[in-house]
């Protein structure tokens, strides 16, 4: 009886040890899953310059923020493309094939690289100036795909340019929209249309420059110098954004007033500039790519507007190019680089 008694409650701490294992089972299983090292590829469609290496610290101090430590729980892949469509195809080939459970894209050329390879794999994108129109999206409130991110621009943006750029030079009569198809072939469809119906308005003849590689932009500026009044609206474009060192030299010795959509680009040697930060959406495109790992579809997660735009004026170009910027300018700019 005694024996009995023994095997009994040997047995019931058994059924009990079993149970509180069973039941301890889904936790573990779950903190395995947690622990599992996830995988995030980055796609830059622009040169690893000192301004964009700089975004991108941001968005990995964002992700670190965000728990996502590089080597601990996060392998992170990057491909630098030098706006070149070609290594931009590849690089997405390459980056896809290594199985990531997210990619950041920064630009266009680069998302339409990444969907072309795959329409499953989550990407987050920044620096997308119309991606309903560029297919990436079917909408800005329901992307209802794998891409979602953040604009930066509205195609409106195309008579504000024309405004900075009559204002500051009120001499331009005729202002060309230079841009390269294969980088930036949403231009044709988001901003030429606004471009051109905005500059009667403005007592200015509109025209295109199109290029498609370096060797172009010479030619192209300087026919536009040869014309009385010329002036230059450059929209968002990975190509202009590589060669804007160049651009800028060429801008200075042809005497050509010039617009620029970024803020940087006027601190580099641009005349002056009206858009986004673009260093503002790396963070807020971290906070993406951390809720997609979480689980999140990028289907749906909105596509964000910039609501903020910011105007520099390099005030030593102003005066090289003989230019007396209006008080009224000057009041409304976000920063004056002297």
């Amino acid at each position: 009886m005694k024996h009995r008694i023994q095997f009994l409650r040997r047995r019931r701490e058994f059924i009990s040890l079993l149970g509180a294992a069973a039941a301890a089972w889904p936790l573990a299983a779950r903190a395995q899953q947690l622990q599992r090292v996830q995988r995030i590829g980055i796609l830059m469609g622009v040169a690893d310059d000192a301004e964009t290496k700089g975004w991108l610290v941001t968005f990995n101090q964002r992700l670190e923020q965000l728990g996502w430590q590089a080597g601990r729980n996060l392998q992170i892949d990057e491909r630098w493309t030098s706006g070149d469509p070609e290594r931009t195809r590849r690089f997405a080939g390459e980056l896809l094939a290594m199985h990531p459970d997210a990619v950041f894209a920064f630009s266009s050329i680069a998302v339409a690289a990444l969907q072309r390879e795959s329409r499953t794999v989550p990407i987050v994108f920044t620096a997308i100036s119309d991606p309903v129109g560029s297919g990436f999206a079917q909408s800005l409130a329901r992307p209802g795909g794998n891409a979602t991110g953040f604009t930066n621009f509205v195609p409106t943006m195309a008579a504000k340019w024309l405004e900075v750029l009559k204002e500051i030079a009120p001499q331009v009569q005729h202002a060309a929209l230079l841009f390269n198809p294969e980088t930036a072939p949403y231009v044709s469809e988001y901003y030429r249309g606004p471009f051109e119906a905005a500059a009667p308005g403005f007592g200015v003849q509109a025209s295109v420059a199109i290029l498609h590689q370096m060797a172009d932009i010479e030619p192209a500026m300087a026919a536009l110098a040869r014309e009385p009044g010329g002036g230059l609206v450059l929209p968002p474009d990975n190509f202009s954004y590589v060669h804007r060192s160049m651009i800028f030299a060429l801008a200075a010795r042809h005497r050509l007033p010039a617009v620029y959509p970024f803020r940087f680009m006027a601190r580099e040697g641009g005349l002056v500039s009206y858009g986004v930060d673009l260093g503002e959406t790396f963070p807020r495109a971290a906070e993406y790519i951390d809720r997609i790992l979480g689980g999140a579809k990028a289907a749906d997660l909105p596509v964000q507007a910039p609501t903020k735009f910011e105007l520099a004026i390099n005030l030593k170009v102003a005066n090289a190019l003989g230019l007396s910027v209006p008080p009224t300018l000057l009041a409304r700019a976000d920063e004056v680089i002297e």
